[in-house]
């Protein structure tokens, strides 16, 4: 379907496929099978400018936004969604400082971030704080020019690799929800380490590592907005990531798709080509119509959100005051309902997709050595990570029931 992309907006999709076709497939087995950090497509992604998709040219990007970014990482997906994190992971990271961050924390941090010198990551979760974030035990306690932070973040996405960490700690347990702040943090902070690296059921060629904080000094000048703004960071965050969740998922579905019609094509069952059976031919129907529909929500979204985000981060530029800010000024308000749809579809659609690649593959399909089954694997933490799809469903239905309430009868 042609979704009308501009000539940039192709160049940087077809970039995407060839380092897909050509230098993550070869290896994704590799990765995978080892739980091994692809540094050498981290290069190659370098090399192609792509981690700088969604940056203003101020801090070497490339002018786009979450569009151009959900391109790249369909397209990365398509060939491994584990090895896709490794961008993605980095823009989860950055966002927080695109975001809230000042101009001097912008000029500090993102022209590594976008060039792809140092990779980012996003660190909320905790063994007691998953998806009620409002638990959070890791503490940030004031001294002097100083945060002191202690405790330890889990579950994080390029957590090894990465060397620019977005953090959030509670510097007031008083204060509940309210307590909690954002906090950049760096890669050789004295008291930063790394604890349990974590072995998973699919992308597993993400880093995904224990953050273990023990007195570790971070500067004040670290934190992204006001004291006590940390949760609302996060949730400012999530509005405009969780397109790219929906993006790996898509990417994923399509994947394994891809597979399983190659397979099928050629695979005789009595005489005949296995997708020459009506019951095939349904279930190819049934999978390419969601994906499809899928790709046309996340699309829609995603440009939508964008015409509020390129706004927000062109002002903030003359300005100097902050994206978020700037946004308020622009937006008509936040993007939770849709962001959490987008992700919600894509990630349902992408592991009912590749559950139906497994079945239209058959006995082979559920092989270590064929590539469907890591897709289904890949595929599940998409319904899990950055809100899992019940929390989503509840926020939906919630905004739903309030929009409702406000109408007049």
């Amino acid at each position: 379907m042609n979704y009308f992309l501009t000539e940039e907006q192709q160049a940087i999709a077809e970039t995407a496929r060839e380092i897909a076709e050509k230098k993550i497939k070869p290896v994704r087995e590799k990765h995978d099978a080892e739980e091994s950090f692809p540094w050498e497509v981290v290069e190659e992604l370098k090399k192609a400018d792509l981690f700088g998709v969604y940056f203003h040219p101020n801090y070497g990007g490339l002018g786009g936004a979450g569009f151009e970014l959900v391109l790249v990482v369909e397209e990365l997906s398509k060939a491994c969604g584990g090895i896709a994190l490794c961008l993605a992971a980095t823009a989860l990271g950055a966002f927080p400082i695109i975001l809230f961050g000042t101009p001097e924390q912008k000029r500090k941090w993102l022209p590594d971030l976008a060039s792809g010198k140092r990779l980012g990551a996003f660190a909320i979760t905790e063994p007691e704080a998953g998806s009620d974030a409002t638990a959070t035990k890791c503490s940030a306690k004031k001294d002097g020019d100083f945060y002191i932070l202690n405790g330890v973040k889990n579950f994080c996405s390029n957590g090894e690799a990465a060397e620019i960490y977005s953090i959030f700690a509670t510097t007031d347990p008083k204060r509940g929800a309210r307590g909690i702040s954002a906090f950049v943090v760096e890669k050789g902070m004295k008291g930063f380490t790394f604890g349990k690296k974590e072995t998973k059921m699919g992308i597993r060629a993400s880093s995904t590592y224990e953050l273990v904080f023990d007195n570790c000094r971070v500067p004040a000048a670290n934190m992204l907005g006001k004291e006590g703004f940390g949760l609302f960071v996060a949730q400012a965050t999530f509005d405009i990531s969780r397109p790219g969740v929906a993006a790996q998922a898509l990417g994923i579905g399509t994947g394994a798709l891809n597979e399983s019609l190659a397979y099928a094509k050629v695979r005789r069952q009595f005489g005949q080509s296995v997708l020459s059976f009506p019951s095939s031919q349904h279930m190819v129907a049934d999978m390419a119509t969601s994906l499809e529909a899928s790709r046309a929500l996340l699309y829609s979204v995603t440009r939508a959100m964008d015409v509020d985000m390129k706004a927000a981060v062109d002002a903030s530029e003359e300005s100097g005051k902050t994206v978020y800010e700037e946004m308020k000024k622009v937006s008509t308000g936040r993007w939770t309902k849709y962001s959490g749809m987008v992700k919600l579809f894509c990630s349902d659609t992408s592991f009912w997709v590749s559950d139906s690649a497994i079945q239209l593959c058959g006995g082979i399909g559920y092989m270590r050595d064929f590539p469907v089954e890591k897709f289904l694997r890949d595929a599940k933490i998409t319904q899990i990570y950055e809100g899992t799809n019940q929390i989503q469903r509840n926020e939906i239905g919630m905004m739903i029931t309030k929009e409702l309430a406000a109408k007049p009868a």
